[in-house]
C-alpha cells in the first residue's frame, strides 16, 4: 500500500508486474478533479506498462507530462521489492496450506498416465489444471500483447483480473451525471460494524450519482430511517472513506417491525424508490420484514438490495461476507503476538477465545493461519473425550522442540465447555508439564482499517448492487414483484445450511499433527483451461 499526502501534489508510483496498456485509453489526469476540490492524485504504473504502439511508459515520463501540461508538483516513488516483503496475510497462509496439501494428494492419487498438473484455486475450492494448457495460455497472453490485442490479453488473464479491471475502469472514468434521473436511492448500515462497509457506501454513492440518481444516506440504520436521519450526499461527501474502518454512517441492530409506520412515513417523505442495506443477519431480517409489510404499505413496494457485511461470515447467499477477511487478519495478528510473547517461556499453552456467535469460521481459518493445535467450534461437536485427547496431544508436544501450544475456542462452541472451563481443564491435566493463559480477543477482531481484500470487495459489491438496482428502476415493476431473489433466512443460531469452510477442518487437524484419515478429504477436480472458461461472460 502506498500512503502519501501532499499539498496540491501528485504522486507517481511504479509497481511490479507485467503491465497491460489499454491502447492509451487509461484514465487521464484531468484538471477537473482539482476544480472539484481534490488536493491529491495518485497514479500507479506497472513496471511493464506500454502505450498503444508498444513503447514503454515510465514513471518519470508521466511525471514530466503532468508537470509540463498541468503544472502540478509531482513526486515519483518506486516501490520495488518492498512489495515482496512483510508478514503473509491470513489468505496467503491458508492458500499455501491448501495448495500444499492438494499437491501431495494429487501426487498420491496420480497414475503413470496422469498428466502433469498445476494446483490452483477456483473460488474457494482447490482445482487441478493441466500444466501444458496453463503454459499455452501464458504464451497466448504474451502473443496477444506483442500483437497489440489488449482486450484479448485481458480476457486471457482470467475472470478475476478482467472483472477487477472493468470495475476499476468504471470508477476511474465516471463523472457525475449532467442530467438528473427521476429516481432516488437510500443507503444505510445495519447490525454490527464491519470493515469494508465504508468502501461499499463510497462506491455505491458515486456510481449512483453517475447514474443521475438522488442519493441519500441514513444514519444509525433502520432506527435512523424511522427518525428521519436522512441526508442527501454528493460526490465529495464520501471522499476518503475507502480505507476507513467501522461504519461512518453509524449502525444499530434495531429492526423495522419496531418502528414500521415511521419508516414508511420517511420513505414517502423523501420519495425513496430504492433501498440499499449493508449488514449481516439484521440486514437480512430487516429487509424481509419490509417485504412482508408490502401488502399493508404500498410505499414499501420499492427496489431493495442487501450487501452481506459481518465479521462472523454466517449469512446465506455468499461464501464471504464483507469484513470477515479483516476480522481473520486481526485475530491472526493477535495470535502471532500471543505466541511471540512466549518465545522466552517454554511449556506454555494459550487458550484464545474468538468472536463469531455460533459460526466457527473465524476460529477455523485463524487456526490454520497461526498453526493452532485445536479449534473448537459449534458446527463440529466435541465431547470430554475429545478434550482429553487434545490435552494428551499437547502433553506429547511439550516433549519435542516446540514447547508452545495454542488452542482457539469459538465464543459459543459449547454451552458448558466455556473458555474458563477449558483453562481449568488444561491447567489441571497439564500440571507439572505446561501452564496455561487465557486471552479473549473481543471486539479488536472488528479490526481497524479494512484489508485490501475487504476494500476491493466492498467497492465491487457497491458497484454491482447499484448497477442492478438502476436496471430494476428502469424497468416497469408491479406491486410486490421485487420479492423474487431474496435469500432464505438463516436457520437456528444464525447459521447457513451450507458452510464451505468446514472442509478446512480436516487440514487444521492434519497440520496440528493429529492422526487422521484422509478418506474424508475432498480432492480437487481436474479442469481444463480454455478461452471459454477464462471468459467473464461465459465463465460466470
Amino acid at each position: 500500500n502506498l500512503s502519501v499526502r501532499g499539498d496540491k501534489g501528485c504522486w507517481c508510483s511504479a509497481a511490479g508486474g507485467l503491465g497491460l496498456s489499454r491502447g492509451g485509453r487509461s484514465p487521464p489526469l484531468r484538471p477537473q478533479t482539482r476544480s472539484r476540490g481534490s488536493r491529491l492524485n495518485i497514479i500507479i504504473i506497472a513496471e511493464g506498462a506500454i502505450d498503444r504502439s508498444g513503447k514503454p511508459i515510465s514513471s518519470n515520463y508521466v511525471k514530466d507530462l503532468v508537470v509540463q501540461r498541468l503544472g502540478f508538483d509531482t513526486r515519483v516513488t518506486v516501490l520495488g521489492h518492498v512489495q515482496r516483503g512483510g508478514t503473509p496475510s491470513a489468505f496467503d497462509r491458508v492458500l499455501s496450506s491448501k495448495m500444499g496439501m492438494e499437491a501431495v494428494m494429487a501426487l498420491l492419487e496420480a497414475t503413470p498416465d496422469t498428466p502433469a498438473c498445476v494446483v490452483s484455486l477456483s473460488g474457494n475450492q482447490s482445482v487441478r489444471l493441466p500444466l501444458m494448457e496453463c503454459v499455452q495460455v501464458t504464451k497466448d497472453v504474451q502473443k496477444a500483447m506483442d500483437e497489440k490485442r489488449f482486450e484479448e490479453a485481458i480476457q486471457l488473464r482470467g475472470r478475476s483480473f478482467e472483472n477487477n479491471w472493468n470495475i476499476y475502469k468504471l470508477l476511474a472514468h465516471q463523472k457525475p451525471a449532467q442530467e438528473k434521473s427521476p429516481f432516488s436511492m437510500a443507503i444505510l448500515n445495519v447490525g454490527a460494524p464491519a470493515a469494508g462497509m465504508n468502501a461499499a457506501v463510497r462506491s455505491a454513492v458515486r456510481i449512483a450519482i453517475c447514474q443521475g440518481h438522488t442519493v441519500y444516506v441514513v444514519s444509525d440504520g433502520f432506527e435512523g430511517l424511522s427518525k428521519g436521519q436522512v441526508r442527501e450526499v454528493g460526490w465529495h461527501d464520501v471522499a476518503g472513506w475507502l480505507g476507513r474502518g467501522g461504519s461512518m454512517l453509524g449502525t444499530k441492530r434495531t429492526l423495522p417491525k419496531t418502528c414500521m409506520e415511521k419508516i414508511v412515513e420517511n420513505v414517502r417523505k423523501f420519495n425513496i424508490q430504492a433501498l440499499l442495506v449493508i449488514g449481516g443477519f439484521e440486514a437480512y431480517e430487516g429487509v424481509l420484514q419490509l417485504v412482508e409489510a408490502r401488502g399493508q404499505y404500498e410505499e414499501l413496494c420499492i427496489i431493495m438490495c442487501v450487501i452481506p457485511a459481518t465479521i462472523s461470515n454466517n449469512v446465506p447467499g455468499t461464501d464471504f461476507s464483507l469484513g470477515s477477511d479483516t476480522a481473520v487478519n486481526a485475530a491472526m495478528e493477535s495470535c502471532d503476538r500471543i505466541k511471540q510473547s512466549a518465545s522466552g517461556t517454554k511449556r506454555r499453552v494459550f487458550i484464545v477465545e474468538t468472536m463469531g456467535g455460533y459460526c466457527g469460521y473465524l476460529s477455523t481459518v485463524t487456526g490454520i493461519a497461526v498453526g493452532a493445535d485445536a479449534a473448537y467450534v459449534y458446527e463440529d461437536p466435541f465431547t470430554i473425550h475429545d478434550l482429553k485427547a487434545n490435552v494428551e496431544h499437547l502433553t506429547d508436544k511439550m516433549k519435542t522442540d516446540i514447547q508452545r501450544g495454542l488452542v482457539l475456542r469459538n465464543e459459543k462452541c459449547h454451552e458448558h465447555y466455556t473458555t474458563e472451563f477449558l483453562y481449568n481443564l488444561y491447567s489441571s491435566e497439564g500440571k507439572g508439564i505446561f501452564d496455561c493463559r487465557i486471552n479473549v480477543l473481543g471486539h479488536l477482531q472488528q479490526g481497524g482499517a479494512p484489508t485490501p481484500f475487504d476494500r476491493n470487495y466492498g467497492t465491487k459489491l457497491g458497484v454491482k448492487a447499484v448497477l442492478w438496482m438502476s436496471e430494476k428502476l428502469q424497468e416497469v415493476y408491479r406491486k410486490g414483484e421485487t420479492r423474487d431473489g431474496l435469500c432464505p433466512p438463516p436457520r437456528a443460531h444464525r447459521l447457513p445450511q451450507e458452510q464451505w469452510w468446514l472442509n478446512l477442518r480436516l487440514m487444521l487437524k492434519m497440520l496440528a499433527n493429529y492422526q487422521i484419515s484422509l478418506t474424508e478429504y475432498i480432492s480437487g477436480t481436474m479442469e481444463h483451461v480454455t478461452r471459454r472458461t477464462l471468459s467473464i461472460e461465459k465463465g460466470f
